[in-house]
């Protein structure tokens, strides 16, 4: 197994000793960040020591890369008798969420959600003989539709319109460890262990939650509630029903407009009722260790078992939503996990472009 030490390098430095860590990645957290601090345990030990907010860096634990990005905040500190240093920082991501999009003309056509989303990630990092680095986009999937037009709207970053189109061409958007732009499904990657009461969990708990789950969800071509005197089946096209529920709760969807409303709004109904259920389940375990059996890191949209006996809950197939590393004086190495099940993330069927009459589920 690795050392379990995290590395930041930045320029020719590469500082290990970190005595605070955690470092968070996930499937819906865009960018990765992490968070590390110091004290000196000899006088002037840290006087040295001084990185410049945006400066480039990469994150490691042990040989691996964990965040690729920028330092965003360095935070020297004193007391009366004690010197501190924290660094906080994101992955090269941060640029997606953080600034306006842009491109020539503020158009794109007949593109993929691959296509779009690297020229819109093509204008940031640093410039070399005056042309932007870019950030790196990259897709597992050979089915991604053609986008006929996109239209750049003032003010909206570019992580905005690439999340609306990958969520069109059912795709999750999230970053790798070398600060890259990832384009995926949920759940095609399994881990090498999962999460084992009396083995490697140290805490853990479930949120069974009943809030979220509905036990009708009617879709309707219309709003206006008319000529009920004659019933509302003429009205109402589709109906999805969750057994999960035990009472009557009711959830009404209207059937969006184009050649393909109707369809959509059905496909919805089933979506919602599925992604819904998947989420009434949120698994939060506390592991003893950063990696699993085979000594890989815990990743993100990667599948695992889970088997927690005494919350009575067992699954073969969990989905890891989110990773926290940390590490401190107090509770050591651990590795903070959410876990959910996969239909939580499956895409959902939206009509972005009615006038072509087609959609995405």
């Amino acid at each position: 197994m690795q050392a379990d030490d995290l590395t930041i390098t930045s320029g020719d430095m590469a500082i290990t000793g970190w005595t605070d860590i955690r470092v968070t990645r996930g499937i819906e957290r865009l960018p990765s960040d992490f968070n590390v601090g110091m004290t000196e345990l000899y006088p002037n030990e840290l006087a040295r020591l001084s990185i410049e907010p945006g400066a480039p860096c990469e994150v490691r634990l042990g040989d691996d890369p964990v965040v690729t990005g920028y330092i965003d905040h360095f935070v020297p500190s004193i007391t009366a008798n004690e010197h501190s240093i924290g660094i906080s920082g994101r992955s090269k991501c941060a640029d997606l969420i953080d600034c306006a999009a842009e491109w020539p003309g503020g158009q794109i056509s007949n593109a993929t959600v691959l296509g779009i989303a690297q020229r819109l990630a093509s204008v940031y990092g640093k410039r070399i003989n005056g042309v932007p680095e870019g950030i790196r986009v990259s897709t597992n999937r050979d089915d991604l539709p053609i986008l006929p037009q996109v239209n750049l709207m003032l003010g909206e970053s570019a992580f905005e319109i690439i999340d609306r189109m990958a969520r069109f061409s059912a795709v999750l958007a999230y970053d790798l460890a070398d600060g890259s732009l990832f384009l995926a499904r949920a759940g095609e990657k399994r881990a090498a262990s999962g999460f084992t009461e009396g083995v490697n969990v140290q805490r853990a708990y479930i949120d069974f939650a009943a809030d979220l789950i509905y036990s009708d969800y009617d879709v309707y071509i219309q709003s206006i509630d008319t000529f009920t005197d004659l019933g509302m089946e003429g009205n109402r096209i589709h109906k999805a029903k969750d057994l999960n529920c035990k009472r009557y709760r009711r959830m009404v969807i209207i059937s969006e407009g184009g050649g393909m409303g109707n369809e959509v709004a059905m496909a919805r109904a089933r979506w919602e009722s599925a992604r819904r259920n998947g989420r009434s389940r949120v698994v939060r375990v506390t592991a003893d260790s950063w990696r699993d059996s085979s000594g890989a890191l815990w990743e993100p949209n990667t599948l695992v078992p889970v088997s927690l006996p005494r919350l009575k809950f067992s699954s073969e197939s969990m989905l890891i939503t989110e990773v926290t590393f940390l590490k401190n004086a107090y509770s050591g190495t651990t590795a903070e996990l959410t876990l959910m099940d996969p239909s939580a993330f499956l895409p959902q069927p939206i009509n972005l472009m009615p006038m072509y009459g087609e959609f995405s589920q």
